[in-house]
This record gives structure tokens, C-alpha cells and sequence, in this order.
């Protein structure tokens, strides 16, 4: 089996003084057709990650994505780029049940983990909670964070009457703000 770099071959401009790293800056030019040719090289579902509209998410099925992961990768990449929890639902429309909807980007407890799983995330991950655990305590301050986070969704989920996952997901208890602007009067 190859590796990712022996299939993808992006080249990198070691001049560009915006290089996210010292001296390496991604090449623009990738497309929708990067992959196909991962797909070509495993029999492995692919999960494509930086999902932020409908349209990218239906791109991505399209060209035989088995999964989308909704993530603006932690507000790092543009500082413009809207939050996760915002464009989840319009993803969920577009894919319906074609694909998994995975989620990250902002999640920093358990009512969060919540949201996104009423919003239609199959599975929510979680990134900066968990490095502070790490950082705090090592393996003990990750194990720390992740019953803090069950703990909470526990409590969500009890305080909204659901008793299990699909509960949230069938009871429809979270409405993303964005719903109430079409009731403003301007």
C-alpha cells in the first residue's frame, strides 16, 4: 500500500513568507479529483475533512467520499471561516443519509457534544480540551477531560429528557439560532 505522499504529490513554494510553517506553504492547486486517486489506492472508506458548505459537502460524495467531517480546523486556517455548529445542519441536509456526518471545531463540553449530535453529527471529535488535559496531567488529565465531557453530556441529556444518542437525534431539541432570523422583523 502506498503512502498518502506517494499518492498525492503537492508541491510547496519554500520562498512563501505566508507559509503556515517555516518555509512550506500548500500548493492551491489541489481538486476534487485528489480524491478519486486516494480511492484508486485503498479499498479503505475515505473521510474528507474542511467540509464548511452543502455544495463541498455534495462534491465530496460526488467523487466517492464515505464520509464528511465538518471543521473549520479550529478557526486556524481563516479567521473568517464560519464556526462548525453553524453550517452542521445545511450538511446534513445536503448528504441526508448517503454519508456520516463527523463534526469538530469548537466543541469544548458535553452540552456542545449535544448540539451537534441533535444537529446531526454521527460522531463529534474533540481537539483543544483534550491538549489541555494532556498538557495539565499527561494520559490521567486526557482520561480527566473525556469523563468531564461524558459527565456533562450525561447531564444534557437527562435535563432534555433523552435517555440514549438516538434520542437527541429523534427529539429535534436544538434549533441553530440562524432558524429565528427568519421570524425578525426588519
Amino acid at each position: 500500500m502506498k503512502s498518502i505522499e506517494e499518492v498525492v504529490t503537492v508541491q510547496f513554494d519554500k520562498n512563501d513568507v505566508y507559509a503556515t510553517m517555516k518555509g512550506l506553504k500548500p500548493e492551491t492547486r489541489l481538486s476534487w479529483d485528489v480524491i478519486d486517486k486516494i480511492r484508486s489506492q485503498t479499498n479503505l472508506p475515505v473521510v474528507v475533512k474542511g467540509i464548511l458548505t452543502a455544495e463541498d459537502a455534495l462534491l465530496a460524495v460526488h467523487h466517492g467520499a464515505k464520509g464528511v467531517w465538518v471543521s473549520n480546523h479550529g478557526g486556524r486556517s481563516l479567521d473568517g471561516t464560519p464556526a462548525a455548529i453553524e453550517v452542521l445542519p445545511e450538511v446534513v441536509a445536503a448528504v441526508g443519509e448517503s454519508v456520516e456526518v463527523y463534526m469538530d471545531s469548537g466543541i469544548r463540553n458535553g452540552a456542545d457534544v449535544f448540539k451537534a449530535i441533535a444537529l446531526g453529527a454521527t460522531a463529534v471529535f474533540v481537539g483543544r480540551p483534550i491538549l489541555w488535559g494532556l498538557a495539565c496531567n499527561g494520559s490521567k488529565g486526557v482520561e480527566r477531560v473525556l469523563e468531564i465531557l461524558l459527565k456533562e453530556l450525561d447531564t444534557t441529556m437527562a435535563m432534555s429528557g433523552c435517555q440514549c444518542l438516538e434520542d437527541i437525534r429523534r427529539k429535534g431539541k436544538v434549533v441553530h439560532k440562524s432558524y429565528w432570523k427568519k421570524f425578525l422583523v426588519h
